[in-house]
């Protein structure tokens, strides 16, 4: 170590740039250096505590704790200026947390007799490190994690916490071999007392189940023979959880694949039978009712009462410290189920359509990523025709379709898109060879409003109907991109203009005027760039996954960008999104419209110096995209200005 440099250096960070020249030159003499790999474990929780103030001089560290249900939550990460150890040191009892290099980190370490000695003699350290520290600072994280708030997003919560395997029967599973009959199968269920009974064949492994719905829809509603045998009526394919599983999994199933009944694996023999009924038992307001609501509805009056409900559902989740990803997931099945009851709803009220259609969706409802409802964005693929006049009768029939649709939606509060992107408008209705040529023409010619179209539509999934007109689709837009490079270019400029709000000194830029003064855009700031930024990767790499989340996962072993910050994207994204959600559900308490706008000012320092953090992972994820894209996004540039 060059002595003037360490100098330099606690001259300009916090505490230290306040003491006297002569205090920090001491300091300066007394420290030592260290060097940690990335990803080695510094300071382990419940290990030994730590012996020293660590400064990062280069580089950062992650700190996470281990919660309750063995879960490693993250609760900060610190860099360049930044301090670490202190508080394991000053109480000498066992390290609280876990603390990990994220990248190759270089720190001044100053031991604790020089810490004591400093807090003891200079009162700007002591009020700096243990009033802002450990006051405002550590006992609010750890406050945090005990009470699940929004930062932590996991808490002691019983539908996201508790295992599958604490709620299913203890006594088993009630199985009748293959060959019984449908009245020993009823008998087994009544003498039990319960409502379903695995079927199982040689060597007991299990074929299917019959549950006491089968019994009552396939047996006394039709009239069925009893002695016939039970495998004539089981439901296959067996759908299973594991007993390790959160119940929030086992509902998750349940409203996928539309089913009441979940086998339960421990290692990997049958532990019992899961009900959507132990599941309501468990936690009195599951979505699950809902879903049993939705479907049960005939009429859009009974939908409109019920959809006004789910608002109701993502509050009480918020408050329950479910994840914003959780929520997230629930809200977008709920939603998706109520979408498909509408168009279920038209179906029968126009008849049967001419042509085979997809109903598909984009937008943050294509990525699965609502938790309150925004505008409708929807669109309609119909299957290419010959005939002139059976095209004509098409566009009739998805006219007054569509427009039903769109008027039923926003009675069900799914308000129309100010854009006009919803399948009422013409535009967004078309055959499958139109809108071919318009993907062609956004990729082939990415003008301003072409790239607009193309990352509203690029998220899109097939929600209702003919799903192979999407799957179509979809292989044809990765067939263009892949001979269209320049395309990823010019969206990767796109991705690199919207630079994170941090001026100097890491301060916030926020609105100078209007209605939105002191205030920051959580949702275009923060959000936005992330969802851009693992879009274009994916597009790269022919992910289908339409999700942000799920594009992460699929490309953290495939992707060099993705695979070196997964982590800390995964991060950044559901704090921001989960910041912004609890700012939305105080607005709606109060009666207000939702935006995405908050003060900083009234924040958290934790909650400040994660969104800081993520800010910078952006700037430096675009940076990463400017690299990779240099050439091109420079070419885009040049011709722009000529």
């Amino acid at each position: 170590m060059l002595f003037e440099d360490v100098v330099d250096f606690f001259k300009n960070i916090q505490p230290f740039q306040f003491l006297e020249e002569a205090v920090i030159k001491g300091i300066a003499s007394s420290v030592s250096m260290e060097f940690y790999p990335k990803g080695s474990v510094i300071l382990k929780q419940d290990g030994p505590a730590s012996d020293s103030l660590r400064i990062i001089k280069n580089g950062g560290v992650k700190i996470s704790m281990r919660s309750g249900n063995n879960e490693d939550v993250v609760i900060d990460y610190r860099g360049e200026g930044e301090s670490f150890g202190l508080v394991s040191l000053m109480g000498r009892e066992k390290q609280k947390t876990t603390i990990t290099a994220i990248d190759d980190t270089i720190c001044y370490l100053l031991d604790k007799d020089k810490v004591f000695t400093l807090i003891d003699t200079q009162p700007v350290l002591t009020e700096y490190f243990l009033q802002t520290h450990f006051t405002k600072y550590m006992d609010k994280t750890y406050k945090q994690m005990r009470d699940g708030s929004l930062y932590c997003g996991s808490s002691d919560y019983i539908l996201f916490t508790t295992p599958v395997g604490e709620i299913t029967n203890s006594k088993g599973v009630v199985s009748i071999g293959d060959g019984a009959t449908i009245q020993e199968a009823a008998q087994a269920m009544s003498q039990h007392k319960v409502s379903s009974v695995v079927i199982c064949g040689d060597n007991n492994l299990p074929l299917g189940i019959v549950t006491d719905t089968d019994l009552r829809e396939k047996v006394v509603a039709k009239g069925r023979d009893v002695r016939e045998t039970v495998k004539n009526i089981m439901r296959l394919p067996l759908m299973r959880v594991d007993a390790k599983e959160y119940c929030f999994e086992a509902v998750l199933k349940m409203l996928k694949y539309d089913i009441h009944h979940l086998l339960v694996v421990k290692d990997g023999a049958l532990k019992g039978v899961l009900t959507s009924h132990d599941l309501m038992l468990l936690q009195g307001k599951s979505p699950l009712s809902f879903a049993k609501d939705i479907e049960s509805q005939q009429t859009i009056d009974g939908l409109e009462a019920l959809s006004n409900k789910i608002n109701n559902l993502v509050r009480f989740l918020l408050k329950e410290g479910a994840r914003a990803s959780n929520i997230m997931k629930i809200v977008s099945e709920l939603n998706d189920r109520l979408v498909r009851r509408v168009l279920n709803i038209a179906e029968r009220r126009f008849g049967p359509a001419p042509v085979a259609w997809c109903w598909i969706v984009f937008g943050s409802e294509g990525r699965r990523e609502l938790i309150f409802r925004t505008d409708q964005n929807n669109a309609l693929i119909f299957a290419d025709i010959t005939s002139a006049t059976q095209e004509e009768a098409a566009h009739k029939y998805f006219s007054d379709f569509t427009g039903f649709v769109k008027e039923s939606l926003e009675k069900c509060s799914f308000p129309s898109s100010l854009a006009h992107y919803t399948a009422s408008n013409s535009q967004w209705r078309q055959p499958l060879r139109v809108w071919r040529k318009y993907f062609s023409d956004w990729v082939t010619t990415p003008t301003a409003e072409a790239s607009l179209n193309s990352l509203s539509f690029f998220d899109f999934r097939p929600l209702y109907g003919d799903f192979t007109l999407a799957e179509d689709l979809r292989s044809y837009v990765a067939e263009i991109i892949e001979r269209e490079e320049a395309f990823l270019g010019y969206l990767a400029n796109t991705v690199v203009n919207n630079r994170p709000p941090l001026g100097f000194l890491r301060s916030f830029v926020v609105e100078k005027s209007g209605e939105h003064k002191d205030e920051l855009n959580l949702k275009i700031k923060g959000i936005v760039p992330l969802v851009y930024i693992v879009r274009l990767f994916a597009l790269e790499r022919d992910v289908r996954e339409s999700s942000t989340l799920g594009r992460i996962g699929e490309l953290r072993n495939s992707h060099t960008i993705i695979g070196e910050h997964a982590d800390e994207i995964e991060h950044a994204f559901e704090f921001i999104t989960l910041l912004t959600a609890h700012h939305q559900a105080e607005l709606l308490e109060k009666g207000k419209d939702i935006d995405d706008f908050i003060n900083p000012d009234k924040l958290s320092n934790l909650e400040k110096k994660t969104i800081k953090d993520a800010f910078h992972l952006i700037a430096r994820l675009q940076d990463s995209t400017i690299e990779r894209y240099k050439a091109l996004i420079w070419e885009r540039r040049w011709l722009g200005r000529t």
